[in-house]
């Protein structure tokens, strides 16, 4: 679960083998509107321009990623219905053979 931009808590996904519910991953507006806070005047601090420029790096990876993972769910379902409906003709073939 997360809270989202409005504050209100929605599941991302169900709980997989490996990963508990409290798990989420993350997403590239989550990753782009990401804020870090201030250093104090006595220490260093990281450059704000590199770290934005990180973060959209890796937003724009996640954004890739998440894309490529729709397309292959995409190919999978039709696969998937493909084999249903072969199988399906495979069984009437056999029924209609035992006739």
């Amino acid at each position: 679960m997360w809270a989202g931009r409005g504050g209100s808590v929605r599941q991302t996904h169900e709980p997989g083998y490996y990963r508990s519910a409290a798990y989420s991953p993350l997403r590239p507006w989550q990753v782009r509107g990401r804020q870090f806070q201030t250093t104090r005047r006595w220490r260093r601090g990281l450059d704000p321009g590199e770290v934005r420029e990180f973060l959209d790096r890796v937003a724009d990876d996640l954004a890739s990623v998440y894309d490529a993972l729709g397309v292959s769910r995409q190919e999978t379902a039709r696969i998937k219905d493909a084999l249903r409906c072969w199988q399906s003709q495979q069984a009437e073939r056999a029924h209609a053979g035992q006739r």
